[in-house]
């Protein structure tokens, strides 16, 4: 079984993800290249999302934690509109 990622781990994989989803190169075309970019802008959003979302509810977790997870949270929607323009 694996092992439970820690919320500082958790935190430092979901702004890797973010700037993953930074990194993705914007096509010229605004066709079906555009569409599989969004998507793929997204997944990357998604994925640091979830992996965030449940540390302000975990009792165990220092404060200091939950207010990066926080921090975390706001940065992956401002990500959002920066790179979609939303």
């Amino acid at each position: 079984m694996a092992r439970a990622l820690t919320p500082e781990t958790r935190i430092k994989k979901a702004r890797a993800l973010i700037e993953d989803a930074r990194k993705i190169e914007k096509p010229q075309s605004v066709g079906w290249a555009f569409f599989s970019y969004t998507a793929n802008v997204k997944d990357n959003l998604r994925k640091a999302f979830e992996l965030v979302k449940l540390i302000n509810h975990s009792p165990a977790t220092p404060e200091d934690v939950k207010a990066d997870a926080r921090a975390v949270i706001e940065e992956i929607s401002q990500a959002e509109k920066e790179i979609l323009g939303k």
